[in-house]
């Protein structure tokens, strides 16, 4: 939905720059700036920011659970390493 508007208004705005610019047609610009525009976003890899919000907080969860995992396992072999009389 946000690439639809984005696409929209980036590519109304430039052809209204080209049509004042070089006196192109405005329609057909408009429409070439579009279909370039959604061409270019579609190769790009990105997420959106809720989504990226969503994982951060998975890793921060992940990482917590990993260091206390990493501080039992510690005391457990800390527990098997004592010294023997």
């Amino acid at each position: 939905m946000l690439h639809k508007v984005l696409i929209g208004a980036v590519s109304s705005q430039a052809a209204r720059l080209l049509i004042n610019e070089k006196g192109l047609p405005g329609p057909d610009v408009e429409q070439h700036l579009k279909a370039l525009l959604q061409s270019a976003l579609s190769k790009l890899d990105v997420v959106s920011r809720e989504e990226f919000e969503t994982q951060q907080l998975v890793l921060e969860r992940t990482r917590a659970r990993l260091e206390a995992l990493e501080k039992r396992v510690e005391v457990i072999e800390q527990g098997t390493q004592a010294p023997s009389t």
